[in-house]
């Protein structure tokens, strides 16, 4: 079956991520001439860039190996090694200690680590089954490009503030611990590649793009360090949402606007004191207990009807022979309505 685009338009994906290589490897030219807004601008354009790449590939019909091997060092380089070098020479290098100024560079080696152990174990995850059918919408762990913005928030922030105890070389450097240490957590975060819009809010979600474009054009660093706060916020909900799909598995294969049926009669249970659902386990553990009930019943029925009706004597003298003890046979009466 032929291609359905021309060989050159399925290369396009594969320019997406060579652009983004290049942005965020040109971050570090900028920072090396201190321009660290025009550092903080190439980033973000290898930030869009790595957001186009992948859907670009799916939209043509041109995922390739060598597209995702590449997606990912362009993310380590983009978002592991510009970062830590930005930072470090924005100020990491003048934390010294002891008269050294050492201690800077190992904090920016670990954030690089960091960022290649949780892109390696995102390359590998992609491998193995979804234990659940809803951790398609989780990352484990924050990822690349978050955490290149979560690390960046002290910078924003000096570039639209100023100096202040946010740009002090010991706050930055155990910012970045933070960030790094995010990466390669277990925490859930939500993965809005798998995000569906309703029709009726299109219009207005159009609206707050445009909203958030003139605001970031109006103030871009400190818009950039909102989000991040934002995101950083939005982690204890990402938590709970997952421990509540994990809890409820009535709820793992139905669409969102269900979902949050779902959700609603779950409270409306708890507040009425209802029992919650029980779970597969136990649902398949009542249903293999009721069924061993059943058929045990049904050979009481069997061997009653084996025996055949009670015989009674002839009229004459002496008590009835007793009708056969059905409890006993482990029946019970039926209750009169």
């Amino acid at each position: 079956m032929p291609a359905p685009y021309p060989a050159g338009v399925r290369l396009l994906p594969n320019a997406v991520t060579v652009i983004a290589l290049s942005a965020g490897l040109s971050a570090v030219y900028f920072a090396l001439g201190e321009r660290f807004d025009m550092a903080v601008l190439a980033v973000g354009v290898a930030a869009l860039c790595d957001a186009l790449d992948g859907r670009l590939a799916r939209l043509l019909d041109a995922s390739t190996r060598i597209g995702a091997e590449l997606d990912s060092l362009a993310d380590l380089v983009s978002f592991g090694v510009s970062p830590a070098l930005v930072l470090y020479v924005w100020q990491l290098q003048s934390w010294q200690i002891g008269g050294e100024g050492r201690f800077g560079w190992v904090v920016a080696l670990t954030f690089t680590v960091c960022m290649a152990l949780r892109l390696a174990r995102f390359n590998t995850l992609l491998d193995e089954e979804d234990a659940y059918p809803f951790t398609k919408e989780f990352f484990v762990g924050v990822p690349a490009p978050a955490a290149a913005l979560v690390a960046g928030i002290p910078l924003f922030t000096s570039l639209q503030l100023g100096e202040g105890w946010w740009s002090a070389p010991v706050v930055v450097g155990v910012w970045m611990l933070v960030a790094a240490g995010l990466m390669v957590s277990r925490l859930p975060t939500l993965s809005f590649k798998t995000v569906r819009v309703a029709p009726r809010l299109i219009a207005p979600l159009l609206v707050l793009v445009g909203l958030l474009a003139a605001v970031l054009v109006t103030a871009p660093f400190l818009t950039l360090a909102a989000i991040g706060v934002l995101y950083l916020c939005a982690l204890p909900y990402t938590v709970h949402r997952h421990r509540w799909l994990s809890r409820h598995p009535e709820a793992w294969d139905v669409p969102g606007r269900e979902r949050r049926a779902v959700v609603r009669a779950a409270r409306s249970a708890r507040r009425l004191g209802l029992r919650p659902p029980l779970r597969r386990r136990v649902a398949g553990r009542a249903s293999e207990v009721a069924g061993r009930a059943r058929g045990a019943v049904a050979g009481a029925v069997r061997r009653l009807g084996d025996d055949g009706p009670p015989q009674r004597r002839a009229p004459g003298p002496g008590p009835a022979a007793p009708p056969p003890d059905r409890n006993r046979l482990g029946l019970r009466r039926a209750r009169r309505r």
